[in-house]
């Protein structure tokens, strides 16, 4: 049976151990010995034979080939250096092997290929005619206001005009601007002297030529003139100077002619209803209201009744001035009423009444006599900068006693009135520069200052919530702010402490009765929209 020797005892035997020994261990007869033995590799599969060259050919010129080759080989062993850096380094073979390569190394060096730019031949000149051609491929052309780049030489077919023909009449539309007048516009317009000047003595007779508000538009046709440097001649003009009335001038054989046509007009209000949703101030504009309409309406409604008392399934109601033209034109006017409707009743009604144009609910109307107490409103959409006290004036830069309130708002946000009561004072008051001062009875006083516009006169009432100025930064002020004060007495106080009695004045029974009328009047009317 042949022993089968393990990896150890191949390494034993491999440094000269004897049989038997492996490392200085006593190795019994079966120590180690494997129970099968250790299955050899298959042999490999015999590479292919390699296809024999030219030079293995039988042929007498294969073989002549061949001898040359060998010959070749044989020289170029002889002969020519291999040199390896590796083998005899430091011998004298090295060294020349050394020195052939930095040979090989200086020659590429100096055969290196130049990185300079190559020289290429000149432009040629460019003529007239091809700067021409060129220039017509551009843009700038387009920018001069030719229709294309290319012109094209006249052939026989064109014939040359000496001068271009004009259109016999010329249709245009001409704005009178504010503080512009009639006869300047219809100048600039391309009308002469003549017929302008003609043209507004003929307006001036059917109306006064200062009532034309700005931004009447003019229809203007001018005809076909005489000659290049005269003016075209006037043969229409047509604009609509007033909502009910519209002018027309023509030229009827060698004179102008002025024909007035009066527009029926429909004064009816107009009532406008719907869901308030999620915007209140939306809703009215989706349902026609122009802006202005819905401006006052939101200002009137905010007397009576908090915007966060109004619920999304609300309806707003609300009526306003409006005339409607015989051509289909109309133009909206003031608000003349405003409600809210809840569940189907009115919860607020609100009706303009009086001279000073401010909003009245019923209760307001038979409420007279009677003394309301109410806390002190907020005259502007601001925040406190500045208490009532003792402070260091920001402009004089010493102590002393601040005798109101600041509102810090920005520059033209309306002011209103705290309360109801009478202008006793409008215009500039020193310091505070542009100042208003109300008298709201019982010796209560308010005042507001550095406006930038006064709203109302001297002696006129205001209503709660009405619009008085607007915010500014005239007199000693440091930026745009209100500053807000309120008298007791003659004698200023803190506003914040202050809780005022508004005496509702005494309204006879006949008032009353209007006022109900009118209320009536209103809301029977049907809805409707605003025409487009």
């Amino acid at each position: 049976m042949q022993d089968v020797l393990g990896p150890r005892d191949e390494l034993a035997m491999q440094a000269g151990v004897p049989a038997g020994m492996t490392f200085g261990r006593a190795r019994g007869p079966a120590f180690g010995a494997r129970r099968a033995p250790i299955i050899k590799s298959a042999e490999p599969h015999p590479a292919p034979a390699p296809k024999p060259s030219l030079r293995d050919h039988p042929h007498p010129l294969a073989r002549r080939w061949d001898a040359w080759c060998r010959k070749a080989e044989a020289w170029a062993a002889r002969h020519l250096p291999s040199p390896d850096l590796a083998e005899d380094v430091g011998s004298a073979r090295w060294f020349r092997e050394l020195a052939m390569l930095v040979a090989l190394v200086v020659i590429a060096l100096v055969l290196w290929p130049s990185a300079a730019p190559l020289e290429a031949a000149p432009l040629p000149p460019l003529t007239d005619a091809a700067r021409a051609e060129f220039r017509a491929q551009t843009l700038q052309p387009w920018t001069d206001g030719a229709t294309q780049g290319r012109h094209f030489a006249a052939n026989t077919m064109v014939a040359r005009l000496d001068n271009a023909p004009e259109r016999p009449t010329i249709q245009l539309t001409a704005m009178l601007g504010e503080n512009d007048s009639l006869p300047r516009m219809l100048q600039r317009a391309g009308i002469g002297a003549g017929d302008a000047g003609q043209v507004a003595a003929m307006v001036q007779q059917a109306m006064p030529l200062d009532q034309i508000p700005s931004g009447t538009r003019f229809a203007i046709t001018l005809g076909q003139r005489s000659g290049p440097s005269v003016p075209r001649p006037l043969d229409a003009i047509s604009f609509r100077p007033r909502f009910d009335l519209a002018l027309d001038i023509r030229r009827n054989g060698g004179g102008l002619s002025l024909a007035r046509t009066a527009i029926p007009v429909d004064t009816t209000p107009l009532r406008i209803r719907g869901i308030v949703g999620a915007s209140l101030y939306r809703s009215a504009r989706a349902a026609g209201a122009p802006p202005e309409t819905v401006q006052d309406y939101l200002r009137a409604i905010d007397q009576a009744l908090p915007f966060e008392e109004i619920a999304p399934t609300d309806e707003f109601d609300l009526v306003v001035q409006y005339r409607r033209a015989a051509d289909g034109q109309g133009q909206a006017g003031d608000l003349l009423y405003a409600g809210i409707v809840r569940g189907g009743q009115p919860q607020v009604q609100m009706l303009r009444w009086g001279q000073d144009g401010g909003f009245e609910t019923l209760a307001d109307m038979t409420g007279a006599g009677q003394a309301q107490e109410s806390a002190l409103g907020a005259p502007v959409a601001g925040r406190i900068t500045s208490l009532f006290g003792m402070r260091r004036h920001p402009i004089l830069g010493f102590v002393r006693m601040h005798a109101g309130i600041d509102f810090g708002a920005a520059w033209g946000s309306p002011v209103y009135a705290v309360t109801d009561g009478t202008v006793s004072y409008a215009g500039w008051h020193g310091g505070h520069g542009n100042y208003v001062r109300l008298e709201h009875g019982g010796g209560i006083a308010s005042g507001y200052g550095h406006l930038s516009r006064i709203a109302v006169s001297p002696g006129s009432g205001v209503r709660r919530g009405q619009v008085i100025g607007y915010v500014g930064s005239t007199g000693l002020s440091t930026g745009p702010h209100l500053h807000y004060e309120v008298y007791r007495g003659g004698r200023v106080v803190d506003p914040m402490s202050v809780r005022f009695l508004a005496q509702r004045r005494a309204v006879d029974p006949g008032q009353i009765a209007a006022f109900k009328a009118r209320l009536q009047a209103l809301t029977s009317l049907r809805t409707g929209t605003l025409a487009r």
